[in-house]
């Protein structure tokens, strides 16, 4: 499954900071379908991501019904990507 959307990048506060870009909900709706197929626990659900150049693999958090993909500072730093900013991503869900 290959998805591409945009999203604003969010902080998630707690002993240190996180950054996710939420999934929108047509796009979580879709994953969630295949969701069994690919998850290795937890809810969690991994994916390929790019976001400018570059790119990445990561596995998407389960929340609130949605999902959110988060952001390693590999990917945020050199893009200088930080809360509030608005990113295209297009993204792929790997089925085990």
């Amino acid at each position: 499954m290959e998805f591409v959307f945009s999203g604003r990048v969010i902080e998630w506060r707690g002993p240190s900071p996180y950054y996710f870009v939420p999934v929108p909900d047509e796009e979580s709706a879709d994953i969630r379908e295949v969701a069994a197929m690919a998850t290795y626990g937890w809810g969690v659900i991994p994916v390929e991501a790019r976001i400018g150049e570059v790119a990445f693999t990561t596995s998407l958090f389960p929340r609130q019904g949605g999902y959110l993909l988060p952001l390693k500072n590999a990917v945020r730093k050199p893009q200088g990507l930080s809360a509030g900013d608005e990113v295209a991503v297009e993204m792929a869900v790997r089925l085990q």
